[in-house]
């Protein structure tokens, strides 16, 4: 099983919106209520492109996360902010199909590579749901901390909820 994660492209929208509407019952718990469409290939070629502009302004990374050279989820550093910060925040799922088996861990890996050696930043800060047990588990075996509780955090499934917030920084990584 070889784990690796590569830049997203607008030729991935079609597989990536594949992976959402073959997820939808095992990812929308984690979703915020998305426009009509948005799950849908334009709706993921669109994701993409914002995000593929955001990237060329140094304001994200979006990766998509391979298993055996197939496509089974994305991974993002998103936020990027430079000057004194050096900070991001990470983002990532996985197909429920290979959910538990450490590709979410190795993609994490990958990605905390890219935030501090390619990017030079000094922090990665994640967030969790309270009950996602299982991705607060993928960040502890990647070296983060939890630093924190942010009330109504983000408005999931529409409603504004709790989450556990993580941290990583550069001279404490694994």
């Amino acid at each position: 099983m070889t784990v690796s994660t590569r830049l997203a492209t607008l030729d991935d929208a079609p597989a990536v919106s594949a992976l959402y509407q073959a997820n939808m019952d095992f990812l929308l718990p984690f979703e915020p209520i998305r426009p009509d469409g948005w799950f849908g290939p334009e709706g993921q070629r669109e994701v993409l492109a914002t995000a593929l502009e955001r990237h060329a302004r140094g304001e994200c990374v979006p990766h998509v996360i391979l298993l055996d050279g197939r496509i089974v989820g994305r991974i993002n550093l998103n936020d990027i902010v430079r000057g004194p910060f050096l900070n991001c925040h990470l983002g990532y799922w996985v197909s429920q199909d290979v959910n538990g088996r450490g590709v979410a861990s190795a993609a994490v890996a990958a990605m905390i590579r890219v935030a501090f050696e390619e990017h030079g930043l000094h922090r990665v800060q994640a967030g969790t749901l309270v009950h996602n047990v299982a991705s607060q588990k993928v960040l502890a075996r990647n070296g983060f901390v939890r630093f924190g509780l942010a009330e109504k955090y983000l408005q999931i499934e529409g409603v504004w909820q709790d989450h556990i917030l993580f941290q990583l920084l550069a001279h404490d990584r694994p």
